[in-house]
């Protein structure tokens, strides 16, 4: 769940509370952004069975100056220790890097999806679970992928898929990390540089 709560003491613990009252079990929180005196936070966590995520939703805007921007399952297990455990996956098999990331990426971007596509040829190379299946005309309408570049795409961009928000980074000199959120919210700053990041580590 990513919400964007006042940046002052106590902000924190109250969305926390709040989180207790529903019978969320809060695995981990990671700051993701701060802007204009607001705190941007990704709290991973476990809602008990027959708990609705909109109870949860209500539960944290209740809270003064909280918003509530994206909701998302993530895989169970992956948390703040997914960068690091990727690197070391990244760097044991270096031939294997960019693939090791893209499988990576929905825990380690909080996102849906990734796909690593062929710049040159125009090709998916390699997709996580739940990626769409990119044509070559589709992967043309998203430009050159040559530098980090983010972009959201309306409904209908491919067949039976709505709206997305994509961030994309060069991997290598012919290979390009694709990540999608359906719906959103839009890649931070902060989250770009990371995906910049790992991606030329990748390479």
């Amino acid at each position: 769940m990513r919400v964007s709560l006042p940046d002052r003491p106590g902000s924190l613990g109250a969305v926390a509370s709040v989180v207790g009252t529903v019978g969320g079990d809060i695995h981990a929180v990671e700051v993701v952004g701060r802007h204009d005196g607001h705190a941007i936070d990704d709290f991973m966590l476990a809602l008990p069975p027959g708990t609705m995520p909109d109870e949860l939703v209500s539960a944290c805007t209740a809270v003064e100056g909280v918003r509530v921007l994206w909701f998302s399952r993530y895989p169970e297990g992956d948390g703040l220790e997914a960068d690091i455990e990727t690197l070391e996956r990244m760097t044991a098999s270096p031939e294997q890097a960019p693939q090791l990331l893209t499988a990576a990426a929905p825990a380690v971007f909080h996102c849906e999806w990734a796909v690593l596509v062929n710049r040159q040829t125009l090709e998916q190379v390699y997709g996580s679970d739940m990626a769409p299946d990119f044509t070559a005309e589709s992967l043309q309408a998203l430009g050159s992928l040559e530098e980090l570049t983010t972009m959201e795409l309306a409904e209908g961009w491919l067949p039976d898929w709505g709206d997305a928000v994509l961030a994309a980074a060069p991997v290598r000199a012919d290979l390009a990390l694709v990540v999608g959120r359906q719906g959103g919210p839009t890649f931070l700053p902060s989250e770009l540089a990371r995906i910049r990041h790992l991606a030329a580590m990748a390479g």
